[in-house]
């Protein structure tokens, strides 16, 4: 898994389709519904903690570029 679209993908398998027009918004849908996918040990450990990674880093890069660069 190497991009937020590889996760949306994994999400539509389990017959999850997330767009709110907000980006922020939809990495904050994703990581909830990959939170409960693994509760119910529907994805491995692994490929939990690849797409909550992935979803860290784009909220971070989003943060940080998106605000001028203070990171707030």
């Amino acid at each position: 898994m190497e991009t937020i679209y590889d996760i949306q993908q994994l999400l539509k398998k389990y017959g999850t389709f997330i767009y709110t027009g907000n980006r922020m918004g939809d990495l904050e849908m994703m990581a909830m519904e990959l939170d409960e996918l693994y509760k119910l040990h529907f994805i491995e450990n692994e490929r939990y903690l690849q797409a909550k990674l992935l979803i860290k880093k784009e909220r971070d890069w989003m943060r940080f570029n998106i605000k001028g660069g203070t990171g707030e």
